[in-house]
Parts: C-alpha cells; sequence; structure tokens
C-alpha cells in the first residue's frame, strides 16, 4: 500500500492530546503537559482527556471517540499524541472514521494498547504509524523521551538507532547480514489479541519490531507460538524485540525469556534482535516510524535505519 504521509510538524506547533482508552493520573497529565511546552509546542487536551470511568477508561466510548474525531478533524493540529494507553481502545475500532482521518492525515503517537488501532490506520489507508512516546507515560517522566527520535519523526529528517538505544544482536541471520522491508509491529499481546477479528494485523513479509511488558517468558512464547501458526511470520525478513520490561520470570535464569525466544523462533532464518528502548520501557522512548521501509544491520555492532520519513517536508 501506498503510504498516506502527513504534513511534517514544526517544533512550536499546537498539539492535540488524547485518551482514547485508559485514564491517566492527574499529575502525570499535568507534568506531561508541561515538558511539551518546554520544548516549544502547545499541547491542548481534548474536551474528555480527564474523564475518569466507566471502569477503567478515560470516559465512555462515545467520549474518547469524539475527543479522538475531533482532533484529526482540526486543521489547526497537525499532530496527536495520546495520553497513555492501558485498555479500551479496541472498543473505538468499528467506529473511527476513517475517512476523516485520511482527509486530514496527522502524526498519532502512541504504544500499548493503542497498536491496534495505529496497525488499523496503516493496513487501511496507509496512514504511517508512530510508535512513539506518550504524554502521561513518558513525557511526565524527566528521562522519559528520546528526543532526537521524536524530533527527527516529526521532521521527516532520516535517522537510526544502535547500542545506544539497547539494540543488540539475539541470533545472526542464516543468510545475509542485513535485512530489509517495512517497519511493522507494536505490542506483541495486543497483535495477538487481534488475531481472527477484522482489524487482524498485516505482518506478512514486513520487518517486525515487537515488545511487551510485565509478560513472564512462558506467555512470550506461547504468543510467539500463535503468531507462528496463525501464519503472521511468513516472510518476516527480521524480527527486533523491544526492550521487555518486567518479562522476566521470578527466580528464572537471567536468560530465560531470550532462551525463550529462540526456542519458540527455532528454524527462523532471519536474524532476531532484542533491547531497543521502544514501547513499554525503562526510560527514554524511541520513536519508531511502522510502514516505511527500514533496514536491519544485523551485526555484532546492529543498527535499525528507517530509509525514508513518515511525513512529507
Amino acid at each position: 500500500m501506498r503510504l498516506l504521509k502527513p504534513p511534517a510538524v514544526k517544533s512550536s506547533a499546537r498539539l492535540r492530546v488524547i485518551a482514547p482508552a485508559s485514564f491517566a493520573q492527574p499529575d502525570r497529565v499535568k507534568n506531561g503537559m508541561e515538558a511539551l511546552r518546554e520544548l516549544g509546542f502547545e499541547p491542548a487536551l481534548g474536551t474528555n482527556g480527564l474523564e475518569r470511568g466507566p471502569l477503567y477508561f478515560a470516559g465512555t466510548q462515545q467520549q474518547r471517540l469524539t475527543d479522538w474525531n475531533e482532533a484529526f478533524a482540526d486543521p489547526d493540529t497537525p499532530a496527536v499524541l495520546a495520553l497513555r494507553g492501558g485498555y479500551g481502545s479496541n472498543y473505538l475500532l468499528e467506529n473511527l472514521d476513517v475517512a476523516r482521518f485520511q482527509q486530514r492525515p496527522k502524526p498519532f503517537f502512541a504504544y500499548s494498547d493503542l497498536t491496534g488501532a495505529q496497525l488499523h490506520l496503516l493496513d487501511q489507508i496507509g496512514l504511517p504509524a508512530f510508535h512513539g512516546p506518550m504524554v502521561a507515560a513518558d513525557f511526565y517522566r524527566k528521562d522519559g523521551v528520546h528526543l532526537n527520535s521524536f524530533h527527527a519523526a516529526l521532521a521527516g529528517e532520516p535517522y537510526s538507532v544502535d547500542e545506544s538505544e539497547g539494540l543488540r544482536l539475539l541470533k545472526p541471520s542464516d543468510g545475509a547480514a542485513t535485512v530489509t522491508g517495512p517497519l511493522y509491529g507494536g505490542c506483541l499481546s495486543i497483535l495477538v489479541a487481534l488475531l481472527g477479528t477484522p482489524w487482524e494485523p498485516a505482518t506478512e513479509g514486513k520487518l517486525l519490531f515487537l515488545e511487551d511488558t510485565g509478560a513472564k517468558p512462558y506467555q512470550i512464547d506461547r504468543m510467539l507460538w500463535q503468531l507462528r501458526h496463525a501464519g503472521k511470520l511468513e516472510g518476516v525478513p527480521g524480527i527486533i524485540f523491544g526492550e521487555m520490561l518486567d518479562c522476566a520470570s521470578p527466580g528464572g535464569a537471567p536468560d530465560l525469556l531470550e532462551n525463550a525466544i529462540l526456542s519458540a523462533l527455532d528454524g527462523f532464518a532471519g536474524p532476531i534482535g532484542i533491547g531497543l528502548r521502544s514501547g513499554h520501557v525503562s526510560r527514554q522512548n524511541v520513536t519508531l516510524i511502522f510502514g516505511v521501509g527500514a533496514e536491519f544491520q544485523a551485526t555484532n555492532a546492529p543498527r535499525l535505519s528507517l530509509l525514508e520519513p513518515g511525513v512529507t517536508r
């Protein structure tokens, strides 16, 4: 699919901040918004951004959907950021005004529970998915955002990530040391949860980035097994895993997660990397852009390079 790239975003732009999933702690919202102002942006919170409930949601389905659709309809808002993930955006998928998103494409920064919506928009209309920091999950922290990749993604500048961002080689390729393909992925548990639904992710043939948090090694193993037997790893040239925050097993061997991944992917011919800090991370959340062409240099000094911008300049 041809990408529907939105215009580049200036560092002084007005940003819309919305909560399509779970509600956020008010102090984190305040601190995250202030951090964006200190960077020169003008963040504006959606009308229902501070709603709490019902249950764990940031407002009713209609309230969350209204803020999301309005953010993309606003001609003065060139980019949209989620407050946080959590749970709940799946309820909005069937009623997203995709045509409106297509009329006014803009970067939408999110990860975690929002993986499904981001990939849906990428698969349906070609809108690049900005897998990057969220306001009340990353910007509120002093060292929560990898600013170089965030600014480069907005401006349409080329960039690469490597060992400085945690990336290391877990398994070399059976063939060429460098593989390329459209970058694609997000939160592993969300990708698996979408299998068998109308929003099933199109991972086949893509250079995959997979990450998660709080899942035990056997659960990661099980999800990879499911992806594999659902045919979702067909034609995949390489896989890069995230930091996999808190995915250790209490009392287990330090390398249990890595060995579980290698076991689940036994026979996978492409290279496998791990440790890239994007999504659920301990610090400096790296922005990745799904949909754009990328190159994974799978050597002892691994590097992931985005070969094209996600915006037009």
